[in-house]
């Protein structure tokens, strides 16, 4: 073993050894929040398919009622197991970014769905006014973008690292020369 600074970590030999200490804890993160994203996944899949199929319910009406009940979940999930190393700041602030980080990727989820639907579904209904085009267009392609833009989000905005100053702390750093 390489050793560094006194105090500081010590390094492994190797490329791969390297990338391990470098970006391990990343691989953690992504990990947890992919476990946690899956359960809220098929929550929000169940839901939505339970409403729109044994209830009748229109599509986007259940896509928002279901997102909404699966983001809860994952809000627990994200900040008691996910980041639960990460110093725990304000909670209601916490919970207001959450659900406003969550909006955001519910608006792409359901912006996929809308336009897949009544965008394609009026030129071609018998291909895009379907459950299979519903599903794939809220769930593979609206979920796939919704879930790259919430981990950057969360990451950087809610489940803040400790000693990482609010934005609205740095900003004002920024603009004082501090």
């Amino acid at each position: 073993m390489t050793g560094g600074q006194s105090g500081a970590p010590p390094t492994r030999p190797g490329l791969v050894a390297s990338l391990v200490d470098r970006f391990g804890h990343l691989v953690r993160e992504v990990g947890k929040f992919a476990t946690v994203g899956g359960f809220a996944f098929v929550v929000d899949f169940a839901l939505f398919n339970y409403l729109t199929v044994a209830h009748g319910m229109e599509q986007v009406t259940a896509k928002t009622i279901s997102t909404v009940l699966a983001a809860t979940f994952a809000f627990l999930g994200n900040r008691f197991w996910t980041w639960r190393h990460r110093q725990r700041s304000n909670p209601a602030r916490e919970y207001l970014l959450f659900f406003f980080f969550n909006s955001v990727g519910l608006g792409i989820a359901v912006s996929c769905l809308a336009i897949s639907r009544y965008g394609l579904g009026s030129i071609w209904p018998e291909v895009f006014q379907t459950a299979l085009a519903d599903n794939i267009s809220s769930y593979v392609v609206g979920t796939g973008l919704g879930t790259l833009f919430r981990f950057w989000s969360y990451r950087r905005f809610v489940f803040v690292e400790a000693g990482t100053p609010p934005v609205a702390d740095a900003q004002r750093d920024q603009t004082s020369g501090a």
